[in-house]
């Protein structure tokens, strides 16, 4: 089945640990932490010391997603602070492999995040120490936005390239994942789904409700494949 990771930047932050706690309970996969710099994003979220805050109050995988620039300065901090699984951004780090070398030399499933304008192309020289992709299906920094249609193909893509080479790829999608998206993005190959306000928080039915109706939908759709 796909794996659902709440998106935390889209939770009441005053209520965090209730929310973590509710989401936990609902079976959720693991926890999507969006950490922004107000530089290669226009938008500043999250840090270290509040994964720290939380990290005890569930045992399910942190992913952190550095939208930050020269995120290699930061690896470690991440990796201390009870990170089990850290995104990067091609364009954010001017020698890519190395930084990936380093994310996985450290234990954590090491991640590769692609601007909707980016290519798959970077895949062809580290797809061999990559655990998993995130197809940025908006433009990173803001939630809220409208999905990218386009993307779809690029999924389409990375999951043929993924096959072809004989990969153990995953394919997580970010940006308005939907009722209406996350039927698409899964018959493309989209298995980790990281969730926000489109389809799990601020929802009228209460956050309990929103889990627990997101993991049955997700599921019926895995049998329908």
């Amino acid at each position: 089945m796909a794996e659902i990771g709440p998106s935390l930047m889209c939770s009441d932050l005053g209520a965090l640990r209730e929310d973590i706690n509710i989401l936990h309970e609902g079976n959720v996969d693991f926890f999507h932490f969006d950490i922004m710099d107000g530089h290669f994003v226009p938008n500043y979220t999250m840090g270290t010391d509040m994964i720290k805050s939380v990290r005890y109050d569930t045992n399910l995988p942190f992913d952190a997603h550095l939208m930050i620039e020269y995120p290699e300065r930061y690896i470690d901090t991440f990796v201390e602070c009870g990170c089990d699984m850290i995104s990067v951004h091609e364009e954010a780090t001017p020698h890519l492999h190395r930084t990936l070398q380093h994310m996985k030399s450290t234990g954590v499933q090491t991640g590769l995040a692609l601007n909707p304008s980016t290519s798959l192309n970077s895949l062809e020289y580290v797809g061999d120490i990559v655990d998993y992709v995130v197809i940025m299906t908006v433009n990173p920094g803001f939630a809220g936005q409208t999905f990218i249609s386009s993307t779809l193909n690029k999924i389409d893509n990375l999951k043929h390239f993924i096959n072809s080479n004989n990969l153990q790829i995953k394919i997580q999608v970010d940006g308005n994942i939907s009722y209406d998206t996350i039927p698409e993005v899964m018959k493309k190959g989209a298995n980790m789904l990281v969730c926000g306000t489109s389809c799990l928080f601020r929802q009228p039915k209460g956050l309990q409700q929103a889990a627990a109706d997101l993991r049955q939908f997700t599921d019926r759709m895995k049998v329908k494949q």
